[in-house]
Parts: structure tokens; C-alpha cells; sequence
């Protein structure tokens, strides 16, 4: 059984990039954990009803898959970056070292949105392996409405070396999704329910399957 966490810095960024991936997981027995790096409270660009409407999303989602554990950082949402790195790492690291997953699932480093690229250089750093030697996987994944947003030039370009096989997940996938009332919305919002299944075709096409997810391998041990 492998121990598995999905990283994700905002609620969404899971199930846009992991979702299908994850479901695989549980059907096949593993256990699942989700870290969340941020929340919308004590920010001033979100109201009290957002942040009590994103609580009962979390928790609905959680349910959904479900997870073993889910943990919320209290880091403010787009605001990583005003946080020392010393603080968001001694945060992660003592999640990863509760949990001790072997199989981890970060954002895309070249991801427009800073708190993707800062949960990135983050998750580096907490995973490395003569630290945490029970890791054995981490793969990065990407997201809608960020990753496809970065500038297509050198290392910002996602180039996905993995794909997961989800046809049989995708329907429920994208009803997980809709729970997130707040961050889907018609198409051709990026976000939208006719955009993730495009993206999934997409990358099944890739690799001769209906629908996929794509990763990008980031490190492999073989013990």
C-alpha cells in the first residue's frame, strides 16, 4: 500500500491536477493525505462568508475521495511570498514527517501564481532525501489557469514525462470539482467543467488512452 500526499496551495489545485490520479490511488487501496498551504482568513481581500464557504468546500471535498488526513496551513492566501521560507518550510516539513508519505504530488514550478512557486521551492526542500528517506516519488502536477498561463519558454514549460490513465475516474472527478462553487464557473472560464475534460482528452491522446493526467517526474528511488 503506498502512502500518498497531494500538495495543492490553494483548495482546487488537488483535484484540477491530481484528482483522476488520486481516485486511481483509492481504488487500488492506498492511503491518501492533502496538504493545503493556505487559507483566506485574516486576508483582508476575502470576506467572512468566503471564508466560511471555503471551509464547508474543504470539508466536502475531503469526504469526497476521502482523504486520511487533510491539513490547512494558516499561511495567507497569495501571500506566500511575504513569509520567511524557514517558517513555510518548518510548517511542511513537520507534516511530511507525521505523515511519511513515499509518494508526493507538488504544483508545477513554472506555475504563473506565486504561491505555486513558492509551495514548489518549498516542497524541494522538504523532501530531500537524506532527510526524509521514506520518500521514494515526487511528481509535480499542473493546473488550470496556472500552469497553462506561464510564459512558453526554457524551464517554464510544462513537459510531463508521466501520465496516469483516469478514464475510469474522470466523471467523478469532475463532480468533486463542482463542489468548489466558488472557482468553476461556464465555459471558456479556465476552470470550467468543458476545459478539464479538454485537458484530459488531451493528455489521453498523448499516450493512446480516452482521458489522462500528466506529471512531471521529479525523482524516483527503486530500493
Amino acid at each position: 500500500m503506498n502512502n500518498v500526499l497531494v500538495v495543492a496551495p490553494h483548495p482546487d489545485d488537488e483535484t484540477l491536477g491530481v484528482g483522476g490520479t488520486l481516485l486511481k490511488h483509492i481504488s487500488r487501496g492506498d492511503k491518501l493525505h492533502w496538504l493545503i498551504m493556505t487559507h483566506p482568513k485574516d486576508n483582508d481581500h476575502f470576506s467572512q462568508q468566503f471564508v466560511e464557504e471555503r471551509d464547508r468546500q474543504i470539508e466536502m471535498v475531503a469526504n469526497s475521495y476521502p482523504f486520511a488526513t487533510h491539513h490547512v496551513l494558516d499561511f495567507k492566501a497569495a501571500m506566500l511570498d511575504s513569509y520567511d521560507l524557514s517558517q513555510l518550510v518548518g510548517a511542511v516539513g513537520k507534516v511530511i514527517s507525521d505523515i511519511q508519505p513515499n509518494i508526493v504530488y507538488i504544483p508545477f514550478g513554472g506555475d504563473i501564481h506565486s504561491d505555486h512557486k513558492i509551495t514548489f521551492d518549498v516542497l524541494l526542500s522538504c523532501t530531500k532525501r537524506f532527510r526524509f528517506p521514506f520518500i521514494k516519488e515526487i511528481l509535480s502536477y499542473e493546473t488550470l489557469s496556472e500552469t497553462d498561463q506561464s510564459p512558453a519558454s526554457g524551464a517554464l514549460i510544462f513537459s510531463p514525462t508521466v501520465y496516469v490513465d483516469i478514464t475510469d475516474f474522470l466523471q467523478q472527478k469532475l463532480e468533486i470539482f463542482l463542489k468548489y462553487k466558488t472557482e468553476v464557473a461556464d465555459h471558456p472560464f479556465p476552470r470550467s467543467i468543458e476545459n478539464i475534460s479538454a485537458l484530459a482528452t488531451y493528455r489521453g491522446g498523448q499516450v493512446f488512452v480516452k482521458n489522462a493526467e500528466a506529471f512531471m517526474l521529479l525523482r524516483l528511488v527503486d530500493c
